[in-house]
């Protein structure tokens, strides 16, 4: 198999199971004119995290990095009336990008972005006492996966779902002798998860669009 095949299939799943979408289109559009990275999730993954919020029945979500707002909003989309998005973004101008993308796509009264380091941001939110989040999506600098997860557990409850993304990395998670820093980031997110009796985990590879990746999945106990 190769990521020609893989990109066919996800064309083809994304041609079969969502409907067209202008608006998420033109927010893809946006993020590429105004030179934002091409490393959002795919629609198929998007419409994925759009259903574990419906089936969590998730209220409150809380993702970590934001980039353009794609997979913002697809999980707003997945939240009932009076719900909201907590996003965390660094960059001023992905925010930027993104408020605009909110504002496009009709979800701004359920986006709450947050801007600046989001080790900052999470701090703010403990301190601020703020209610437990329903499900939880990592996608930030991989490197800190394990202060994220910390910070997951302290804005959780019981129930609350975690989901890492990007923690196969072509596979180079298995490598136990390899000294990239996005690769070391994703094995500590499996050793945290693994390591942390609250949590029951497992972790699913995927190919698409976006290449050989995966997802880590997680439930508070």
């Amino acid at each position: 198999m190769s990521a020609k095949t893989w990109t066919a299939v996800d064309n083809y799943i994304v041609s079969s199971l969502l409907e067209a979408d202008p608006i998420l289109d033109a927010v893809l559009a946006a993020n590429r004119d105004q030179g934002l990275p091409a490393i959002d999730v795919s629609p198929a993954q998007g419409k994925l995290l759009s259903l574990l919020a419906r089936i969590q029945g998730a209220s409150r979500i809380l993702e970590i990095g934001t980039l353009g707002g794609y997979s913002t909003i697809w999980m707003a989309r997945g939240l009932p009336a009076g719900g909201k998005v907590v996003t965390l973004e660094l960059d001023q101008h992905h925010a930027k990008v993104a408020r605009s993308n909110f504002e496009r796509a009709g979800v701004s009264d359920q986006v709450e972005l947050r801007v600046g380091p989001a080790l900052q941001s999470l701090a703010a939110l403990a301190s601020e006492k703020a209610a437990p989040f329903d499900l939880i999506f990592i996608d930030a600098d991989k490197p800190n996966n394990p202060n994220y997860l910390t910070w997951a557990m302290r804005l959780s409850r019981p129930g609350t779902v975690i989901v890492c993304d990007n923690v196969i990395r072509d596979g180079a998670v298995i490598n136990k002798d390899g000294r990239d820093a996005n690769v070391e980031g994703a094995r500590a997110a499996f050793s945290f998860i693994g390591g942390d009796k609250r949590l029951d985990g497992t972790a699913i590879q995927t190919v698409g669009a976006k290449g050989y990746d995966g997802f880590a999945i997680a439930i508070v106990e």
